[in-house]
């Protein structure tokens, strides 16, 4: 079911008509109408403003995504740690700048591009997943699943809380508030509103992960300029990486992404028809893959 959007009038919302006997938008502060909520999404999804510990439900999808959490036996984790758990290619609990090195480059990145992200991420967020074992910072710069809400960093959309549970209700609101024409999907300049919208002060780390997490999830599944409502709820609980790469893995390979993304794949199209992969990364993906692999076609 579409989300009902609060009307933007003028910076007038008719909150009577929204089902609440209560002001949702107020005239000295524009953005309040701007920017409404997702008010009728509990039609769809029971208290939706109570965060989930394993699965990410929208509207359109209440149960989240079920069949992958049983799939691979992702129960018992949270849906910030379901997210990483692709780079977790041993499910040891901790990810090594290699496994993050490794798994960019299964979604489809060139050797530039995954040595980058592997900088970015290992460097930035090892020391706060560490700080759930010790003050010592890790030489190797591993992150450490358990802790990896310790990662979480201001200026986001507050989909994920403070423990790594999702809130559907914040979900459904970065769609009623930048979701232009309800299209179900949000553009290249929607995106960018929304990630500066949600900047907050003496927040430059915070605004710099913002540009970063949704610049990369553009470049992986834009769709004619637009990133599609579903396909942003399975980037969020780490089952949209599965299934890019065992499109990559096929003949047919990913069709989605685009723009920089074909700069920072430059190159690679010629590794895959020599080899494959990269000849030093053979023989890497673990036993525990290939089981993931099997549970995902069963399921």
């Amino acid at each position: 079911m579409p989300v009902r959007v609060v009307p933007r009038e003028d910076e007038q919302v008719d909150d009577e008509r929204q089902g609440v006997d209560f002001a949702t938008a107020v005239s000295n502060c524009p953005p309040t109408a701007e920017r409404p909520q997702a008010i009728d999404i509990d039609v769809d999804i029971y208290k939706p403003s109570i965060a989930r510990a394993n699965v990410a439900p929208s509207t359109e999808q209440p149960e989240g995504s079920a069949e992958y959490v049983d799939a691979l036996d992702f129960k018992d984790y949270t849906v910030l740690q379901q997210h990483c758990l692709f780079w977790d290619r041993d499910r040891d609990g901790v990810i090594w700048p290699q496994d993050t090195f490794i798994g960019f480059y299964e979604l489809g990145f060139n050797l530039f591009f995954c040595f980058l992200a592997t900088l970015v991420i290992n460097l930035n967020f090892s020391y706060p997943t560490r700080l759930g074992i010790s003050y010592i910072p890790d030489p190797y710069f591993r992150l450490y699943l358990p802790s990896m809400h310790k990662a979480k960093h201001g200026s986001d959309s507050g989909t994920y809380d403070k423990e790594g549970r999702f809130v559907p209700q914040a979900f459904e609101d970065m769609f009623s508030k930048w979701d232009r024409g309800d299209k179900g999907a949000l553009s290249a300049g929607e995106l960018w509103n929304m990630i500066a919208a949600n900047r907050l002060a003496a927040d430059p780390f915070g605004w710099a992960a913002g540009i970063f997490e949704f610049g990369v999830t553009w470049l992986l599944v834009q769709e004619e300029g637009m990133v599609d409502k579903e396909d942003l709820r399975r980037i969020y609980d780490g089952s949209m990486f599965f299934k890019i790469r065992e499109a990559y893995r096929t003949e047919k390979g990913w069709n989605k992404g685009f723009g920089l993304r074909e700069f920072f794949n430059l190159g690679r199209e010629q590794w895959a028809k020599n080899k494959g992969r990269i000849p030093p990364l053979n023989g890497i993906v673990s036993k525990v893959e290939r089981g993931v692999t099997q549970k995902l076609h069963r399921a």
